[in-house]
């Protein structure tokens, strides 16, 4: 399957199949991590529910602290 993640296009293993799935194969700390499915914010607890297809776009933004 292949979709675009922040702009750029990739191909994605067979057994990443959920919003979920990328976050971790992606090694992204969850806690720290907003979503955003084909142009809809996915709150943490639908991550696990909302299949991936391909063609979908995702955006990932990484939250950092600091002050």
């Amino acid at each position: 399957m292949r979709i675009a993640v922040n702009g750029t296009s990739q191909e994605l293993p067979a057994e990443v199949e959920s919003v979920q799935d990328l976050v971790s194969t992606l090694a992204l700390a969850q806690e720290q991590v907003a979503v955003e499915h084909n142009g809809a914010i996915v709150r943490r607890a639908a991550w696990p529910k909302v299949a991936l297809a391909d063609g979908d776009v995702v955006e990932i933004v990484t939250l950092v602290g600091g002050g």
